[in-house]
């Protein structure tokens, strides 16, 4: 990811504006008008993960609930955007003051505050690509990312459908990434809905 480009998600639905992008983003927001790099998988993704594993725990010791990898980087053999992605739970991710200074001080920079979207806020390591999710701990949306992981980590089909989908959308100009994941929803609605079904998992 360019560190201009922004972090992006795949659980909203539709496109924003640029307003609407502004108004969640901590900082600038640099339009990205060009196409998504989408890299071969690689052994040492899970290696960074436990790097900047490492950095959260120590920055946070007991307030780390939860802390796993997620995202293409999290999938083996799977095409991804070379950025890492990870999910934290604490116990109240709308408390900022208990965790993001602490963070600051290990690398990480907040850069997208959701109040209306499971309080949820991401980070980003300075030196490192990433994306570090915020929830709070037991929100439904944690058991999405991971049910998705999981689903597709087992499940070569689906693996596939999704790596496909990728390179064919990574491969046009977007504006904004978000856009790019966005124009993914549709897929991984499909396939995380299978993945909540047979998991018995209500979303």
């Amino acid at each position: 990811m360019s560190p201009t480009s922004g972090p992006e998600h795949d659980n909203i639905s539709g496109s924003r504006s640029d307003a609407e992008l502004a108004a969640v983003t901590v900082g600038e927001v640099t339009p990205l008008n060009g196409t998504i790099h989408l890299a071969l998988p690689d052994p040492e993704w899970p290696t960074l993960f436990s790097r900047l594993a490492a950095r959260v725990r120590g920055a946070l010791s007991q307030n780390v609930l939860l802390l796993e990898h997620v995202g293409s980087t999290s999938i083996p053999g799977l095409w991804a955007k070379p950025v890492i992605d990870m999910v934290l739970a604490v116990a109240d991710s709308s408390d900022e003051a208990a965790y993001v200074p602490c963070l600051e001080q290990q690398g990480f920079r907040l850069r997208i505050r959701e109040p209306d979207w499971f309080e949820h806020r991401l980070l980003q390591c300075i030196d490192t690509p990433s994306n570090l999710h915020v929830f709070t701990v037991e929100c439904a949306e944690i058991g999405r990312m991971l049910a998705f992981r999981d689903w597709l980590r087992r499940h070569h089909e689906d693996r596939q459908l999704y790596e496909q989908t990728k390179l064919r959308l990574a491969a046009q100009t977007w504006r904004h990434l978000q856009d790019y994941a966005d124009a993914k929803s549709d897929v991984t609605q499909q396939i995380l809905r299978r993945a909540l079904t047979s998991n018995h998992v209500i979303s």
